[in-house]
């Protein structure tokens, strides 16, 4: 081997520990990021299907009379104005 080569064995073996955390770590964020894109798409699909499933449901409508409200407040009106 040229005096180059071993050179950089040694600095290489040197180093090897660094080298390896920096590598586990981006190992790790590799496959977090995975986990959470895979997740989002799950989400999306779910969504979207629930989404689909909703507007596919036949509504129902339902009316609200507010007479007897409007009876009531009327009431209130002159209730209060009478006493005056």
């Amino acid at each position: 081997m040229s005096q180059a080569k071993v050179d950089r064995y040694k600095e290489e073996k040197k180093n090897r520990k660094q080298t390896m955390k920096k590598e586990k770590r981006n190992r790790v964020l590799a496959r977090s990021l995975g986990v959470v894109i895979a997740a989002a798409v799950v989400c999306w699909i779910g969504f979207s299907g629930y989404s689909y499933y909703q507007e596919k449901k036949p509504m129902t409508k339902t009316e609200l009379s507010t007479a007897a409200l409007s009876d009531y407040l009327s009431g209130l009106t002159t209730t209060d104005s009478a006493s005056e």
